[in-house]
């Protein structure tokens, strides 16, 4: 599953704005390619993860849709084993489900981030996943 390419540049999209929050382990980008407004009622994001990269424990109140452009990575529910998400994927995660979702060790991870109903709330930060907790992932 070694998919060390180094995608920090290669993006479809901006990589955009490195994200200073405590919500995010490692190091992440965002770039908004569609703004909350009301016309189209949701928000879409380019989000771009180093190796090892993850955000905290979290739901959506309106739910959310990933689009996995480019690397290798993880996404998470609360209660499930984690599952590798790859190029491709198309990720569904309906209203106020408790997940995380964040790059493997060793690939990058690019995604598109769709907020779906923006109008129900904003995100819900809960913990953090700590390192015990993703180095101990079977896959």
């Amino acid at each position: 599953m070694n998919n060390s390419k180094d995608l920090s540049e290669s993006v479809i999209f901006p990589k955009g704005q490195k994200i200073a929050d405590n919500h995010f382990i490692g190091t992440a980008w965002v770039e908004t390619l569609v703004p909350m407004d009301s016309t189209f009622n949701c928000q879409v994001a380019n989000v771009t993860f180093e190796p090892g990269a993850r955000n905290g424990w979290h739901k959506h109140p309106g739910g959310q849709i990933l689009l996995v452009t480019a690397g290798i990575g993880y996404f998470q529910e609360e209660g499930k084993p984690a599952q590798v998400i790859q190029e491709g994927d198309v990720v569904k995660i309906n209203p106020n489900v408790k997940h995380w979702h964040g790059a493997t060790p060793d690939s990058w991870l690019v995604h598109i981030a769709i907020i779906t109903n923006p109008q129900k709330g904003d995100a819900v930060w809960m913990e953090p996943v700590m390192d015990k907790e993703y180095n101990n992932l079977k896959m």
